[in-house]
């Protein structure tokens, strides 16, 4: 194999290269400066850089990270439909970076919106794999234009926060192929990210950083992707089985544990030099590609004025607005009038939901309010109303309802020409490590509008979320503006928009469903236990809906504008091949005011053989018109466009006939369409012969095993508690350990405290869904495989086995404080031992690393 540094690799010996591929830092690589290569510092940041001091990081210390920008979340900045937009966020995220002598950002973040009750969803772009892609590559585009490396994550199939660390997602290829990867690929082919993040999960029953299907068959054979790979952080498995299938760096700060693995397996013959020789020539190359452009600005400080402006820009064009009544002869409510005298109502309006909670949680330059910026506005605000404890009913008080709260809104919205409401979820709703248990807004806030609606029907909804949400509370208002999560500079532009400066353009990322009993994943979501069974196949968001008929309370690529547009004269042209077309309409905008309209392309087939969606998105174009201006759109499509990937040939094919392709201002709002015939590849239909009847029609909620384990192509895997390296946290009262069944309770304890204060206790939460072998990969300086080993014994109760020795040395010298001294010597010896083995093993290795590289 022919590596791009092999005079470099070929200076160093089998431990420095070893060493290489596992974090020294919690961010950090190591460093060789004899052999000129520097240390490598990467950084969460898919909406802002949280880069904390080297010397102090800890990637569990949420929050205590060096200030940055705070850009919008990825789910706002996906309602903007432009990837254009996306690589103006990547570029000041790069200049960020590069100031703080980090040389690869980890994001965008690409797992699909399966369900909505997904804790980290509001990271995530989209429940489309095509509209996550494009929206990705941007970032990656502009994250890489200033010499730093952008990290798509988690690849792949994270869908759940519970058990994310020791969950196996289950699906057949196709829904992996269509769903899971493609948005990936898409990254991939068009952006060339030089760094890839796996995922904690397993995929099939393989965890997906030794994954040799999903890392070197697809990513690496079938994609031709040439950079490196490094785990989610405390996600490695088998660090040797890792680096086998395409993993390059194993992070955090495993210590020197792994590396020594990693020689054994050498000398061994599991792996081989040259299989090490090809990871270590990917970390150098990322290392040596980014190293020019961190050492030229490092210290150099960025405009934090334009960053700012840029997230306000940005924030705005995401905004969607979801309703905005006429009354018959009256105006809509939005745009508001100069000089309106408006109330201002509800906590977020004071205390922003701006971002989520957890990895990704930006120490931002500054933060907007909407009570300062109405104030700075053109509007008459009349005065500010907390309106309710966000985190639900006050206690205390009769009926669980803050009357007095409660009633100094309603006084307020009286005095209005306007009442704004500000509603969403709290921080506990929406956090890296825990899902959601529903879709509902806290009680509280749905009482308070229905009060102020009645007391002023002139309501303005403010929603602040990072997902759907239950809209059953929408008829109280007559404008709901979605602000999704805004950023620092959310709050200005929640104003550019409710006063017209800024005309709404944004559309939906994701379906939003009437109720949680109707999405797909009902019942299923979270799994509780290791098996996650992805049984709705490719049926995802709009793809089910639409398919099984489900009525929902806004679909996919839905939103209002102040202006209106028209559609006409839809064309399809050849461009070469058969599948090579281009798609051309006119769009005129036919209202008062200039506007955006987001116009989406979407190809479906009347007649099937292979069941597929009624229609998917295959291209879309964000367009800026001025009144009563029209401009010809031209959206190209290629055989991707047509096709479905067969898990008998193993390919992508076409099923050959006739298609419509269809245009469109959402899924459900189709405006123009024309009839194309393709030519299909006549791959035999891959379900002949197996029963997968209910795919058909999405009829998902009754799907047998046997029609399941029909569409995987195998058995459906069983679930079997086992205590070993993988056991989590959360399921320590299910083991033997009378020691670890108090650990695992004052855990439950300290979660339900976080529950009740409101504010999540990050650190538990992730403990609670982690396994005892990430205690190696979290704190290895400290902690070695082998310690695990002995922390599983004593799961298994082997501890137990002390009792009888303690009993008999204390029964011979009648002396209790001796039994239990005894037993202690022996439950604690072992791991003591190790403690003590691997400190030593650890300095002696650093030292001599140290010696070889300075």
């Amino acid at each position: 194999m022919k590596h791009t540094h092999q005079d470099l690799i070929y200076r160093m010996d089998l431990e420095q290269k070893c060493a290489l591929l596992s974090g020294k830092s919690a961010f950090g690589t190591r460093a060789y400066p004899k052999l000129g290569i520097p240390e490598l510092q990467f950084s969460d940041g898919p909406h802002g850089i949280r880069h904390q001091d080297p010397k102090l990081a800890n990637h569990l210390d949420i929050g205590g990270s060096l200030p940055a920008t705070c850009f919008p979340t990825a789910v706002t900045v996906a309602n903007s439909w432009d990837p254009s937009l996306a690589e103006r966020l990547g570029r000041a995220l790069g200049e960020e970076a590069a100031d703080q002598g980090v040389g690869a950002v980890l994001g965008p973040g690409l797992c699909i919106k399966r369900s909505p009750l997904c804790g980290r969803d509001f990271e995530y772009l989209s429940e489309d794999p095509f509209l996550a892609g494009r929206m990705a590559a941007g970032y990656v585009r502009g994250i890489q234009a200033n010499g730093v490396a952008a990290c798509p994550k988690h690849f792949a199939a994270n869908s759940q926060e519970t058990r994310r660390q020791a969950s196996d997602s289950v699906m057949d290829e196709r829904t992996l192929r269509e769903i899971y990867l493609q948005g990936f690929e898409i990254v991939v082919r068009e952006a060339r990210p030089w760094l890839v993040m796996s995922s904690y999960n397993m995929v099939n029953g393989v965890y997906a950083n030794e994954n040799d299907h999903l890392l070197k068959q697809i990513l690496r054979t079938e994609w031709g992707y040439e950079g490196a790979v490094v785990t989610d952080w405390g996600g490695s498995n088998d660090h040797t089985a890792g680096v086998r299938a395409g993993s390059t760096f194993e992070m955090p700060a495993p210590g020197l544990d792994p590396v020594r693995d990693l020689m054994r397996s050498v000398k061994m013959g599991t792996i081989t030099q040259d299989e090490i020789d090809a990871r270590v020539d990917e970390a150098l190359e990322l290392i040596l590609k980014t190293a020019p452009a961190v050492q030229a600005s490092t210290g150099l400080p960025f405009d934090e004025d334009a960053h700012h402006a840029l997230a306000r820009d940005i924030a705005s064009q995401g905004i969607v607005l979801l309703k905005n009544d006429a009354p018959e002869g009256a105006r809509p409510l939005l745009p508001l009038a100069p000089g309106a005298r408006v109330a201002l109502i509800g906590d977020f309006a004071q205390t922003p939901r701006y971002q989520g909670a957890g990895s990704s949680l930006v120490n931002c330059t500054r933060l907007d309010t909407l009570r300062d910026a109405v104030k700075a506005s053109d509007l008459d605000c009349v005065g500010f109303a907390q309106g309710f404890v966000r985190t639900g009913y006050a206690t205390g008080v009769a009926g669980g309802t803050d009357v007095a709260l409660h009633d100094e809104a309603v006084g307020l919205a009286r005095q209005a020409d306007v009442a704004l409401v500000c509603l969403g979820l709290d921080e506990l709703a929406e956090s890296e490590g825990i899902d959601r248990a529903d879709m509902r807004l806290n009680q509280n806030q749905i009482d308070l509008l229905a009060a102020v609606s009645a007391a002023n029907p002139q309501v303005v909804v403010l929603l602040s979320a990072g997902s759907s949400v239950e809209t059953g509370w929408t008829d109280r208002a007559r404008s709901v503006l979605y602000l999704a999560l805004g950023g620092q500079a959310g709050a200005s532009a929640a104003v550019d928009v409710l006063t017209g400066a800024v005309n709404p353009s944004g559309k939906l990322a994701e379906t939003w469903a009437a109720s949680l009993g109707d999405t797909p994943t009902y019942g299923t979501f979270p799994s509780g236990e290791m098996v996650a069974t992805y049984r709705e196949g490719i049926y995802v968001g709009y793809r089910y809906y639409q398919k099984a008929r489900v009525p929902v309370a806004y679909p996919f690529g839905y939103g209002l504008s102040y202006t209106t547009f028209r559609y006409d004269d839809v064309q399809v042209s050849c461009l070469g091949a058969d599948t090579e077309l281009e798609v051309s309409f006119d769009l005129t905008n036919t209202g008062s005011v200039a506007g955006a309209e987001v116009a989406e392309v979407y190809v479906s087939k009347p007649d099937v053989t292979v069941f597929r969606p009624v229609r998917e998105l295959k291209g879309f174009a964000k367009v800026y018109l001025d009144p009563g201006e029209t401009r010809r759109v031209r959206v190209g499509l290629d055989d991707r466009s047509f096709s479905y990937f067969n898990d008998r040939t193993n390919a992508w094919e076409v099923e050959g006939g006739t298609y419509r392709v269809e245009v469109g201002a959402s899924v459900e709002d189709i405006r123009l369409s024309a009839r194309v015939s393709v030519q299909g590849t006549d791959a035999p239909n891959p379900y002949e012969g197996r029963d997968v009847t209910p795919y058909e029609t999405a009829d998902i909620r009754h799907v047998s095993d046997a029609q399941f384990a029909a569409l995987l192509g195998h058995e459906v895997p069983t679930e079997r508690f086992r205590i070993d390296r993988n056991v989590c946290f959360r399921d320590l009262g299910r083991c033997r350990s009378p020691i670890f069944w108090v650990v695992g309770a004052v855990l439950r304890v300290l979660k339900r405290r976080s529950q009740r204060v409101g504010v999540p206790d990050l650190n538990v939460e992730f403990i609670y869904n982690m396994p005892i072998r990430a205690l190696a990969k979290n704190a290895g300086q400290l902690i070695s495989m082998g310690m695990v080993d002995v922390l599983v014994g004593e799961l298994r109760g082997w501890g137990l086995a002390g009792v009888v020795p303690a009993a008999v040395v204390g029964l011979l010298r009648h002396d209790m404080v001796i039994f239990w001294g005894v037993w202690a010597a022996w439950f604690l010896l072992p791991p003591v031992w190790e403690l003590l083995v691997n400190a030593v093993r650890n300095a002696a290795g650093e030292r001599r690393l140290a010696r070889k590289g300075n």
